[in-house]
Parts: C-alpha cells; sequence; structure tokens
C-alpha cells in the first residue's frame, strides 16, 4: 500500500519538474519571456557595453592604450573617463565591460599587490597580479563583468596578459578587448612586428584605438596611452583626440512669428491660500 502511495504522488509531482536536459539546445526560457510579455512585463535581455582596450609589447617595455566613452546603453554618459587603471607603479590595467566592476576590482588587487610589496620587500611582478585577478574573476564565475588588458615591466622583463570574465587568461605580444576589440585587433594584425620602436608602438596602439572609435558605436572621444619601461611610467591622457567635434554649420534660431499661431487663450488663476513651512536641517 505504501509502494503505491509513492509511485502515485511522484506522478503528482512529475509535471511540476524541470526537463532535465538531454545535450543540444535548450529553450526553457522561452516559455517564461511569454509569459512576462503577456503580464506587461519586458523580457530580459543581455547586458551590453562598450570599449576599445588594447595593449602591446614594444622592444623597452609594454604600452596600454584605451577609448574615453562610458555608456549606459544607447547613451554616452561619459565622454572623457578613464579607463587605464593603476596596480602597481610598474603594472597598470585597461578594463572593459561594466565600469564599476572594473574600477572596484583593479582598486581591490592593487591594494592587495601593495600589501604583497611591503611584506616581501620586493616590487610586484606582472604575473602575481594576473594570478590575483584571474582567481578573483573565476571565483564570481563572469558576474563580475571585468575584461582586462594587463601590463606591466618586472625584472624578467615587459609582459601583456588579456584577462577574460570567467578567469581565463592569455600571454600574448598584443591583446584587445571590448566590443571595439575587432577593429582594433585588425590594425594589430596587419602591422604588429616584433621589437618595434617607442614613437612606432605608440601611433600603432593609437591607430588600433582609433579603429574602435570609428567602427564601434560603444567606443569614442579620445584615446589614452600609458607608456610603461623599467623604472618609468608616462601615463598620456589624452594622447590623441580621435573624435574632435566639429562647428555648428547652420543657424537654428527662428523669427517670432515664423510658426502660425492657430488659437490664444488666457487664463486668470486665483489665489486661494499660501503656507510657509520651514525646511528640516537636521
Amino acid at each position: 500500500m505504501r509502494l503505491h502511495v509513492m509511485q502515485a504522488v511522484s506522478k503528482m509531482a512529475t509535471p511540476l519538474l524541470a526537463e532535465s536536459s538531454t545535450g543540444g539546445f535548450v529553450f526553457e526560457n522561452v516559455r517564461r519571456n511569454v509569459m512576462l510579455e503577456k503580464t506587461g512585463f519586458k523580457s530580459p535581455t543581455a547586458r551590453k557595453t562598450g570599449t576599445t582596450i588594447c595593449g602591446v609589447v614594444f622592444k623597452d617595455g609594454v604600452i596600454l592604450g584605451a577609448d574615453t566613452r562610458a555608456t549606459e546603453d544607447t547613451i554616452v554618459a561619459d565622454k572623457n573617463c578613464s579607463k587605464i587603471h593603476y596596480l602597481a607603479p610598474n603594472i597598470y590595467c585597461c578594463g572593459a565591460g561594466t565600469a564599476a566592476d572594473t574600477e572596484m576590482t583593479t582598486q581591490l588587487i592593487s591594494s592587495n599587490l601593495e600589501l604583497h610589496s611591503l611584506s616581501t620587500g620586493r616590487e610586484a611582478r606582472v604575473v602575481t597580479a594576473n594570478r590575483l585577478l584571474k582567481q578573483k574573476l573565476f571565483r564570481y564565475q563572469g558576474y563580475i563583468g571585468a575584461a582586462l588588458v594587463l601590463g606591466g615591466v618586472d625584472h624578467l622583463g615587459p609582459h601583456l596578459y588579456s584577462i577574460y570574465p570567467h578567469g581565463s587568461t592569455n600571454k600574448l605580444p598584443y591583446a584587445t578587448m571590448g566590443s571595439g576589440s575587432l577593429a582594433a585587433m585588425s590594425v594589430f594584425e596587419d602591422r604588429y612586428r616584433v621589437d618595434m620602436e617607442e614613437e612606432e608602438a605608440k601611433q600603432l596602439v593609437r591607430d588600433a584605438i582609433a579603429g574602435g572609435i570609428f567602427n564601434d558605436l560603444g567606443s569614442g572621444t579620445n584615446v589614452d596611452l600609458c607608456v610603461i619601461k623599467k623604472g618609468t611610467v608616462d601615463y598620456l591622457r589624452p594622447y590623441d583626440e580621435a573624435n574632435v567635434k566639429g562647428v555648428r554649420q547652420g543657424d537654428y534660431r527662428y523669427k517670432r512669428g515664423t510658426t502660425g499661431v492657430l488659437t490664444k487663450e488666457v487664463r486668470s488663476l486665483e489665489v486661494i491660500d499660501t503656507a510657509v513651512e520651514a525646511m528640516e536641517t537636521s
């Protein structure tokens, strides 16, 4: 008797359980989105972010570059934000993705690197910063929306890493990240060569960022550069104004009477009562 009851309960509960995936595409959220739209809610969409960041290893060090546009959906929230973040005196990091995530993640790792340097009495290594960043991002499984290009120079020479939001990293001679990364990468793949001089490398990074600015709506305004060499850092902000605002050509002021008035009505308002209340200052 007890066995029959358990079987009956299991049959009743079966429709409430989600079907187990057997591989291939899964469309479980389609019914949810249809239900949300029928009840007046907007179905969830992927978060879109915009940025172009990149870096390149040259003869004497590393050059990082970034645009300066910060977006909020289709709105340009800030035309001149800084996307190259300080980690250590010899290490800097470009951030793409969610601005708050890149800012706070780099600040936290910068603090940890400073404590590490004070504890060991040595200059922080770039691979140490890479390990701290990738472990932090992997711990949150991609929910920290920070795509980073890490560059620096230590006693082993110049190093450049690309770090993805889920925690995977690559050590590369040149790297790009962000929504304009494909345009920037096309410039690098066409013109990069080993052991470039500083001025040539700066022009290459500038052109790569400009490629993102002019071919990606999420990137824009100026080009910032950070040149890191052994013992010196040159933060160039702005290095170039790639997208200079033009001068308005026409005059958009119109004389009174240009547009005809169809009706006109004047109403007089009678003040019945007035009251003045003291504002709370505590």
